[in-house]
């Protein structure tokens, strides 16, 4: 049986962790990276479907070309941030499926049926996306999620002759407190939540 976390990890996960506008001038390594993709790896999706594709911006070039397709407020996050993860959507991952989820024809239930395909590689990249957030800080980096950008563009400067698109972009890196606002109203549990 699992036990509840300490009060120290909850914090760096949920409590005290923040959306950073800007980080420390302290490298993100590669290794930090695959570390981050093989805890988010383990987040469910419907039936293992695993749509999430990162590109991960970490050159100038990189991170140049992405705040081009950005809001300028944004694309000044880009620049300074140490890396920047485009989370995109796989079209085309039910072709993984026959791998992915082997216990029966999961391929078949999408082809041909592009609403169910887009419904569920957006709604469970989106997923993806918050593990890659939670893994990151229980690796002790922070993060800062952004819309604010043109997913046309992004999708043609990033992800173009593939069956991917963005879905959101997200800084990374050790955040510089000066950077975060004072925290925002995170309401009660009775004010938008009922039990029936």
């Amino acid at each position: 049986m699992s036990h509840p976390l300490n009060d120290a990890a909850l914090d760096q996960l949920f409590r005290e962790a923040r959306s950073y506008n800007g980080y420390l001038d302290t490298s993100v390594t590669q290794e930090q990276l695959e570390q981050i993709w093989d805890l988010m790896k383990f987040g469910p999706t419907s039936a293992n479907c695993l749509p999430a594709r990162i590109i991960w911006c970490r050159s100038d070039e990189a991170k140049q070309k992405l705040a081009a397709c950005s809001m300028p407020a944004n694309g000044e996050k880009i620049l300074q941030a140490p890396v920047t993860a485009i989370i995109g959507m796989d079209l085309e991952f039910y072709e993984n499926l026959p791998e992915l989820f082997p216990h029966t024809d999961a391929r078949s239930w999408f082809v041909g049926n592009d609403a169910l395909i887009e419904k569920t590689a957006f709604r469970n990249s989106s997923l993806q996306g918050a593990y890659f957030m939670l893994a990151a800080r229980a690796l002790g980096l922070d993060t800062g999620a952004m819309s604010g950008f043109n997913n046309a563009a992004v999708d043609e400067a990033f992800f173009a002759g593939t069956k991917v698109q963005s879905n959101f972009i997200c800084t990374l890196g050790y955040g510089d407190k000066a950077s975060i606002f004072e925290r925002s109203p995170r309401p009660a549990f009775d004010r938008f939540n009922s039990i029936i």
